[in-house]
């Protein structure tokens, strides 16, 4: 992948076609558990790798905006093409905080270089001579398959106590165990990467704090100094917002059938009507919030209350999308639950995106809730 032809970001143009692959594979991607190459490809060619990658490595230092609409381009198609799509991209942004000369041997191939990340510190390092020596396993890795390099957090000791940094380690230097089997989401191949006791060079490591603050090396660009608490739900939230839509259309496709046993047709009928009007609002209130947490991380440092706010906007949006999935799924009869249905897929792909941490409203809203209180006394 990263002996790929570097080219320019496609058009919005190129990424509905790249999501209308997707959508083609869908199915089959679902029960391999795995993208085809073809759409992994596809992904890659129209920018998604390259999207945060700093200008002077050959990237685009882009916004979190047109990721946004991009990425739910292509969850219109496939919401596990699109969370690849969505984490490849904010892995690669994590590689601005390493030193330069790390920075430099990571994009060495090219801005196009698949970049997985695995943010949980379930494996361990000790130092040694030059660097540190990692050992571990880490589960959920989405696109571990397919990558060139993985960035892994893993805790180091420091004193009387241990923190969290990650290593940076190429596709050489790691297997992959064939551990996803999942109810959602299932063709993102999140399989469990292992490291056996791989030497990792100093200037391949970051501690996560300098991550979470937005301490990037070499860059002033927004996409790179935001805090990744602030962006993060975004990226996570942008493939079940184009799901959603989708799900919309799959139900309004099934209820635009010949009336029958006496009911109405269905654009006559109030409770279809119903159905699809409290459905849309739901999405179109959740495009908004993401929105408005996207701008956040475009627009500037901004105040506390607004970087606090954004995982909130994207927890609130992502719980109105269940809701409207839910509603249209559960109305939409038997038929929707075939195993091969669109509309049942999508179901299960936006609950699995729902369930991810940064996603959750009894954390993301409980900051933002406590902020609110602390202000007002």
């Amino acid at each position: 992948m990263s002996g790929s032809v570097l080219i320019p970001t496609g058009t919005f143009h190129e990424v509905r076609e790249a999501a209308g692959l997707a959508a083609r594979h869908a199915t089959a991607a679902d029960h391999t558990r795995r993208l085809p190459d073809k759409v992994v490809e596809a992904l890659v060619a129209v920018g998604f790798a390259r999207h945060f990658v700093p200008v002077r490595w050959g990237g685009r230092s882009g916004g979190f905006v047109e990721l946004l609409d991009a990425v739910s381009a292509v969850g219109e198609g496939c919401t596990s093409a699109a969370w690849i799509a969505a984490v490849t991209a904010g892995a690669a942004r994590m590689g601005v905080y390493l030193p330069e000369e790390g920075q430099r041997e990571l994009w060495s191939a090219g801005a196009d270089t698949v970049i997985a990340g695995a943010l949980n510190p379930t494996g361990r390092a000790l130092p040694a001579d030059g660097g540190w020596q990692l050992t571990g396993e880490w589960p959920l890795v989405s696109g571990v398959d397919f990558a060139d390099w993985t960035l892994v957090c893993a805790l180091v000791p420091q004193g009387e106590r241990q923190v969290a940094r990650f290593f940076a380690v190429p596709r050489r230097d790691y297997r992959v165990a064939d551990t996803w089997f999942n109810v959602g989401l299932r063709a993102t191949g999140s399989n469990t990467l292992v490291v056996d006791g791989v030497f990792v060079p100093a200037h391949r490591s970051v501690a996560r704090d300098d991550i979470w603050q937005g301490r990037a090396v070499g860059s002033d660009a927004r996409c790179h100094t935001a805090r990744l608490r602030t962006v993060s739900g975004t990226l996570f939230a942008a493939p079940a917002l184009g799901a959603a839509r989708a799900a919309a259309r799959a139900w309004s496709a099934r209820m635009s059938g010949k009336p029958g046993n006496g009911r109405p047709a269905p654009r006559d009928d109030p409770w279809v009507r119903g159905v699809l009007a409290r459905s849309e609002g739901e999405i179109e209130s959740a495009a908004l919030l993401l929105d408005r947490a996207a701008r956040t991380g475009d627009d500037g440092p901004g105040s506390e209350s607004e970087r606090i706010r954004a995982p909130r906007d994207c927890a609130l949006a992502v719980d109105q999308l269940v809701d409207a999935v839910e509603r249209l799924f559960r109305t939409a009869g038997s038929g929707a639950q075939a195993q091969d249905d669109p509309l049942q897929r999508v179901w299960r792909d936006v609950h699995c995106v729902a369930s991810h941490i940064a996603l959750r409203f009894e954390t993301a809203g409980g900051a933002y809730g406590g902020h609110l209180l602390g202000a007002a006394g």
